[in-house]
């Protein structure tokens, strides 16, 4: 590792944000060649739909088994009821049950701080509110019987409130099609965003029934987000036994390629976007079907609407006879503790990528800070100078390292001018050096490469955390999930690199010298539009690296 520089460590991790940035980049700005695949796609979308058929293979097979598709439909001509509790606020649409509006009342909209968070929305439900999906709702049904999401159902009361005193809210929609009875039951517990969805299906009919239930939340492909400098992932995702958390995007669904096991007797859907989750869940061990569908197709992924679900068969209903059906829908914030509790996997919601066994660790403990320490900006600070202890002996002998080569400076460069025209010469005799001198040219770099994932780890963390979302620090940083408004943390950040640049070892490579220069002010740019919570943690580690780097610089000699 020749002429290699500790700060190159931060150049590759410059690099993997610029990768990140361009990803993100070709996610919004698909190429001509994949528009074409999209409208064509969108073409066999039209054709595949006119013969009654589904456009997603995971339905095709699904609807084969069933001869029961479940309509595309995507209009609702119902009456909007509504049923509240303490902390969320639904509509739910008397055609079918439809779950039409969810807004959030404990979190604000990140571009109007008046007004509250809304996650569930359909084109004109709520003109009051700003979201950025004109449609996002939540369905669900039986096949074979006729009574879908597409069914008039009555309410058994205009609004459900939760009251001083009480701890659950419930609201009963029934409908009957060729004596068959299906009554949906939505209650709501005080302080959970999760609600009990039970099904009652009476059968007074002549003939035996053998329905199936379906749950299926419908999203258009806009992507959400509180900052337009990187994204978080937006979209599906399909747990099973199988493939445990997979994300299905909705360029996949569009191109037919959900790539998700179909059958398992676990799991759970979900919708994913930044903060926050919507699931469907049911508790009991029982034989299900995932599914993704395209209901509308579009040349553009975020122009066409798209479903995930599950369906499950009720068995066989006798003639005067009864099934019941148990199911859960969540619609929230990303709170780790609560998800885990709710189903397996449903935690994972809180997107911390290959490094979610070291992420979730690290969550907890600054979690644990924090019920020690109530401000979350000040339990960032904590949590990164107890890190940055924690890792003391290698950044020791780190620092300790770049102390030695620093001294050999003088002695390398006589060498680069005495072998100037003979490289494999320099090489030779610049090891012969540092074997003398006893001196590791990697072990300024070995020891920050052990501790990167963990510090990695944290970005993710902070990026990602609902937590931070509203969290005030001091003075002019008033929430931790949002850019610095004055910049303040940048800046600083910018300059504390600048300073630790003049403490490391002069690169013996000019070309080399000049980009770790160049580096702090290309990082001070990019976090000018990260949230404040992560520019928080950058500066707070610079200082401590610096005090570090100082002593450490000061024994060995300059």
């Amino acid at each position: 590792m020749k002429n290699f520089n500790p700060r190159t460590i931060l150049w590759m991790v410059f690099a993997s944000s610029i990768f990140l940035l361009w990803s993100n980049y070709q996610q919004r700005n698909m190429s001509a060649q994949q528009a074409v695949a999209q409208q064509s796609a969108a073409q066999n979308q039209v054709a595949a739909n006119s013969n009654g058929a589904s456009s997603n293979t995971t339905t095709n097979s699904t609807n084969a088994s069933s001869n029961s598709p479940i309509s595309n439909s995507l209009n609702f001509t119902g009456v909007p009821v509504v049923l509240e509790n303490d902390v969320l606020k639904l509509n739910i649409n008397t055609q079918g049950g439809v779950v039409q509006f969810a807004m959030l009342k404990q979190f604000f909209n990140s571009h109007n701080k008046s007004l509250n968070t809304v996650l569930f929305n359909s084109k004109n439900a709520n003109p009051d509110v700003i979201s950025p999906n004109e449609m996002y709702v939540s369905r669900s049904g039986l096949t074979d019987v006729g009574l879908d999401h597409t069914t008039m159902f009555t309410a058994d009361a205009p609004m459900a409130v939760m009251q001083d005193g009480q701890n659950s809210v419930s609201l009963t929609l029934s409908a009957q099609n060729n004596g068959i009875t299906l009554k949906k039951t939505y209650t709501l517990h005080r302080g959970s965003y999760l609600m009990d969805v039970s099904y009652e299906v009476q059968n007074n009919s002549a003939q035996a029934i053998r329905p199936d239930v379906y749950m299926e939340i419908v999203r258009d492909g806009a992507q959400n987000g509180d900052s337009k400098f990187y994204t978080t992932y937006t979209g599906p995702v399909v747990y099973n036994a199988t493939d445990k958390f997979k994300k299905v995007s909705f360029i996949d669904i569009a191109k037919n390629k959900p790539g998700f096991t179909e059958k398992s007797d676990i799991g759970w859907v979900g919708m994913l976007q930044h903060y926050f989750v919507s699931a469907w869940v049911v508790p009991e061990t029982r034989e299900r079907t995932f599914y993704t569908r395209t209901l509308q197709a579009a040349s553009a992924p975020e122009q066409g609407i798209y479903s995930v679900g599950e369906r499950l068969s009720l068995g066989d209903i006798a003639p005067a006879g009864k099934a019941n059906f148990n199911a859960q829908l969540y619609v929230g914030p990303q709170d780790q503790d609560k998800l885990a509790a709710i189903a397996p996997g449903l935690d994972l919601s809180v997107d911390y990528g290959w490094l979610t066994i070291i992420a979730k660790p690290v969550h907890w403990f600054l979690n644990f800070l924090h019920s020690f320490i109530p401000n979350w900006g000040w339990a960032i600070v904590a949590l990164t100078v107890i890190m940055k202890l924690a890792f003391f002996p290698l950044t020791a002998a780190s620092y300790k390292s770049m102390a030695k080569m620093r001294q050999l400076a003088p002695k390398v460069k006589i060498l680069q001018e005495q072998y100037a025209d003979d490289k494999m010469k320099l090489n030779q005799e610049t090891m012969a050096l540092y074997r003398a001198e006893k001196v590791n040219p990697a072990g300024g770099c070995l020891p920050m490469l052990i501790q990167m994932p963990v510090f990695i780890a944290l970005f993710y963390v902070l990026q990602a955390a609902v937590e931070m979302r509203g969290a005030p620090w001091v003075g002019w940083i008033q929430d931790l999930s949002l850019p610095d408004p004055y910049y303040i943390l940048p800046v600083l950040m910018c300059l504390t690199m600048v300073f630790q640049t003049w403490l490391n070892p002069k690169p013996a490579d000019p070309m080399q010298e000049k980009m770790m220069w160049i580096m702090p002010f290309m990082f001070a740019f990019t976090f000018f539009f990260f949230p404040s919570g992560l520019v928080l943690y950058w500066v707070v580690s610079n200082i401590f690296s610096i005090a570090q780097q100082w002593v450490v610089t000061k024994k060995y000699g300059r």
